[in-house]
């Protein structure tokens, strides 16, 4: 086996585990781990996408804002460059949400390439998965908030992947959304 495919295989066994007793806020409370296995499959099998940090950081992406685990233990255990990318699209849950979603959006033009890409792809999940059902306690109206707000964020992704921003596009316009 090679050497990209054992460590992209490290990280989806470490997600799991980390994500093991969570669940979508979907009816059917789809485990968790669904997500960022869903999230590096878009980048890999829609945006072509080889990059084992890319990968390996789509992975990993909500272990640290959702789970115990540290950035250190991410930088032990992949690298510095998976913990780089993991940090930058980690939201700081010590702020309140609202505060959370602005810093997203004005954070998104200065992420890396990398970040970018991870971003793009989990905000197309999230997106299919509104579109496929509503999570458990959300109203149309919260859905189509957090249409406007994704859209906010891709933004100011634009010029990273232009597969993924396709794909955002023709989700948005069933919205009726206006993107830039």
């Amino acid at each position: 086996m090679s050497s990209d495919v054992q460590q992209i295989l490290e990280a989806a066994d470490f997600a799991a585990k980390k994500h093991k007793n969570q669940r979508r806020k979907d009816p059917d409370g789809t485990p968790y781990i669904n997500h960022p296995l869903g999230v590096s499959r878009i980048l890999s099998h829609e945006a072509a996408i080889t990059d084992v940090v890319v990968l390996q950081a789509a992975l990993l992406h909500d272990t640290v804002e959702d789970t115990d685990t540290t950035l250190a233990e991410i930088e032990e255990k992949f690298g510095e460059k998976v913990r780089s990318v993991v940090a930058e699209v980690t939201d700081d849950k010590s702020l309140l949400k609202a505060e959370r979603k602005q810093k997203q959006i004005e954070h998104a033009p200065h992420c890396s390439y990398e970040a970018k890409l991870v971003k793009l792809a989990d905000k197309l999940y999230n997106l299919r998965d509104l579109q496929r059902c509503t999570p458990t306690g959300w109203t149309e109206k919260r859905v189509e908030e957090y249409f406007i707000w994704a859209s906010q964020v891709v933004a100011g992704l634009r010029g990273t992947n232009q597969a993924l921003e396709t794909s955002l596009d023709a989700l948005f316009k069933q919205r009726d959304i206006l993107t830039g």
